[in-house]
């Protein structure tokens, strides 16, 4: 049996590695009022100030599920699906404040939920024997 990671999950790992720092980023300088938001813009949880907070802790969560991610577990990929999850509704509720770098932290959300949902399981050990080898292997032994 194999115990190495899968490339895919340590993919995924950094690219929410990398939306976890840019939504952190995007959150202190929302809380900051920074000149780079479209200060005139309506947005769903109050203003740019609340939704710098929520970015921020979508974020910090986001950074502490790629960590879970990476030691492997059902725990981690179920915190790096969520995270990731936040992550995609908070890009799409984020288009009034960036929209072309929301859309694009949306897609990187949704490529990161694809690897985790799809490949989660590769290169993990399984303790359960159930290959199609140990199969035929308990059919030889059958006695008529």
């Amino acid at each position: 049996m194999r115990n190495e990671r899968s490339g895919w999950v340590t993919f995924a790992g950094v690219l929410l590695l990398i939306d976890g720092t840019l939504n952190v980023i995007y959150g202190i300088s929302a809380i900051g009022n920074a000149k780079v938001f479209n200060n005139n813009a309506d947005y769903i949880a109050g203003n740019l100030k609340t939704w710098g907070w929520i970015t921020l802790l979508i974020g910090i969560l986001q950074v502490l599920a790629a960590g879970s991610l990476w030691r492997g577990g059902l725990f981690g990929r179920l915190m790096g699906i969520f995270a990731a999850g936040m992550g995609a509704i908070a890009a799409l509720l984020a288009i009034p404040a960036y929209p072309f770098l929301s859309l694009a932290a949306f897609a990187m959300a949704v490529v990161i939920l694809h690897q985790i949902i799809v490949h989660g399981t590769e290169g993990r050990r399984v303790d359960a024997p159930a290959s199609s080898e140990r199969a035929w292997e308990g059919m030889a032994e059958y006695k008529q």
